[in-house]
């Protein structure tokens, strides 16, 4: 699993938009109160280096993954005829991502954890590996015995539907059970991850 050290520290250099904890109110007030414009790349955003490193960077935190693993998805992705839609596919659908998608855990390092530990079944069996790939029609389903975890408090209650569900995502959060409907879709207006830039990253 990708350790990260200073979420806060990345956040200020790649933009808040990288993990779940700094898309707040209070990261943006102490942004503010530093005097500074909200990042849009850090210093290396000046040459075309910097900016594709920065970009591969935002990509690589975005979804907690080590340096190779993302190497190897933009090595496959762009051998297809539509390289971007395909990098964002393959990260969408691996299982963290889809369970964080789904509201099964609020970060994507929580839903790590909790793939790791053995919480999570695909299509009834147990799935311990946080990049396992999943496709339509898949089924994603809490385990019985880890239901009645803390892990799973968030989904009960009134706040359980709160957050915005894909449209490639089928969920009931009652049953814990999400279903892959479709693949996701990549829409470079509404996604701030500039994939091509990584792929230029990776073609020096």
């Amino acid at each position: 699993m990708l350790q990260i050290k200073s979420k806060y520290k990345i956040a200020k250099r790649l933009g808040a938009q990288i993990f779940e904890q700094t898309q707040t109110q209070k990261f943006a007030l102490a942004e503010a109160r530093s005097g500074k414009k909200p990042s849009r790349g850090g210093r290396g955003g000046k040459t075309d280096y910097g900016r594709q490193l920065l970009e591969k960077q935002k990509v690589r935190f975005t979804y907690g993954i080590p340096e190779k693993q993302l190497a190897n998805y933009a090595e496959a992705a762009f051998a297809t005829k539509n390289p971007s839609e395909s990098l964002h596919r393959a990260l969408e659908l691996r299982l963290d991502s889809a369970a964080y998608r789904a509201g099964f855990a609020l970060t994507r390092r929580g839903a790590r954890q909790m793939t790791s530990h053995g919480h999570l079944l695909v299509n009834g069996k147990r799935i311990t590996t946080p990049s396992f790939r999943l496709k339509t029609d898949d089924t994603i389903t809490v385990r019985e015995g880890s239901r009645a975890s803390t892990l799973f408090a968030h989904m009960q209650g009134e706040n359980a539907s709160a957050r915005s569900i894909p449209h490639w995502l089928s969920v009931d959060l009652t049953t814990m059970v999400a279903k892959v409907a479709g693949d996701p879709a990549y829409t470079p207006a509404e996604i701030p991850l500039d994939y091509p830039a990584v792929f230029e990253f990776y073609s020096r």
